[in-house]
């Protein structure tokens, strides 16, 4: 086999990015999928009522990276789309990240204003400030406003998630959570904010229209891929190309040091008689219920129908045949998978690409950065 050609493993975002660019550069490229559908997660489909779902939970495109937009616009049109979340506080519904409307609707107005005027003062307006710096506040209101957010957005919450207490995640985590010292509402403030028209499958699929690109679906690559004294064997013949692995890395190392962490999601569909089930796209649920958020779809497309599709999210550990969602924040996992990436770089030609393969969750628009990226490594 000539070094033209390549095998990408995983036919989501990042590995579908690669593919096009390298076929675009004149390699021959192979894409093995596991599923029946290309995308990963963000396979969606049109329902019987004319409504786009979902199948694994929402996915909301946003970037400043103008190279990332640009690239995607070559396979599809956009509908623009701000997304603002709510959260229900003991029955009441407040914007998160939290913010100034979020104060005045839970505090007496006197005492909210004097908490504004402090954060206005010492961290100015329209900035972000990160929770634990304001529980550290000299200030005992300002302390108490704090583990107020702390514990009504972002404590339960955190548990219902990730299966622990926020402090066993560490600052890294907790950091994640600013308080916005705004009446800003809109959950991500990126340059360009938008949903694909027809959905995130047919902008993967015109993405992987190309003469170069071969799409076998329903394969799994690890019954064609095998790793032995760092030479990729595939279909039992030594593999001379180039190989971009997006899957976990440890299937591809056969578990060596044990199954990595991760957090997976169960999720119920349900079907309402109502144009419109709840008031924001999503609605995260921090005090209450055993699932974290409920989504509605319609309102990610901006196109309600006669009827409407909401999903309820349940985040629940990682057990053999769940989808791996979110990589583990702790040290622990990270020092496995430590371990896994230095059997991968002990081989020529083995890219890795992805959140599971680089065991850390990123966003659609770092997917397709990294991949643009690794091409033009690749390539140069």
């Amino acid at each position: 086999m000539s070094e033209k050609n390549i095998l990408v493993v995983g036919a989501g975002l990042s590995g579908c990015t690669a593919a096009r660019l390298l076929a675009e550069n004149g390699y021959s490229v192979t894409v093995l999928e596991k599923r029946a559908t290309v995308g990963g997660n963000l396979y969606d489909y049109i329902d019987e009522n004319g409504i786009r779902v979902q199948l694994y939970g929402p996915h909301i495109f946003h970037t400043s990276e103008k190279e990332v937009f640009d690239f995607l616009s070559r396979f599809t049109e956009w509908t623009k789309y701000e997304h603002k979340v709510l959260a229900n506080i003991k029955g009441t519904l407040v914007p998160v990240p939290f913010n100034m409307t979020s104060l005045f609707k839970l505090y007496p107005k006197e005492e909210a204003e004097a908490i504004k005027e402090i954060l206005y003062s010492e961290v100015g307006v329209d900035k972000k400030v990160p929770i634990l710096t304001l529980k550290q506040h000299s200030d005992s209101r300002v302390r108490e406003f704090a583990e107020f957010v702390y514990e009504n957005i972002f404590y339960t919450y955190t548990k219902k998630q990730w299966g622990f207490k926020p402090e066993e995640l560490g600052e890294t985590v907790m950091n994640r959570v600013p308080v916005y010292v705004s009446y800003e509402d809109r959950y991500f403030t990126d340059t360009y904010q938008f949903q694909p028209k027809d959905g995130f499958t047919p902008m993967i699929e015109k993405m992987l229209d190309h003469e170069n690109i071969n799409v076998q679906l329903s394969t799994d690559a690890m019954s064609l891929i095998s790793i032995e004294n760092g030479t990729v064997y595939y279909k039992d013949k030594p593999f001379y190309g180039k190989v971009i692995f997006t899957g976990k890395i440890d299937d591809l190392f056969c578990e060596k040091y044990g199954a990595l962490a991760y957090r997976s999601l169960k999720f119920e569909f349900e079907t309402h008689d109502t144009s419109s089930y709840q008031p924001a796209a999503v609605v995260n649920y921090t005090t209450t219920e055993d699932f974290t958020r409920i989504s509605e779809f319609s309102k990610f497309a901006c196109e309600p129908q006669e009827k409407t599709v909401i999903v309820k999210e349940y985040s629940k550990n990682c057990e053999p045949g769940d989808i791996p969602y979110y990589p583990i924040p702790k040290d622990g996992p990270r020092a496995d998978y430590a371990k896994y990436l230095k059997e991968a770089q002990k081989i020529d030609f083995l890219y890795l690409l992805g959140r599971l393969a680089n065991y850390k969750y990123i966003n659609m628009d770092i997917a397709v950065l990294d991949a643009i990226k690794l091409v033009a490594d690749i390539t140069k």
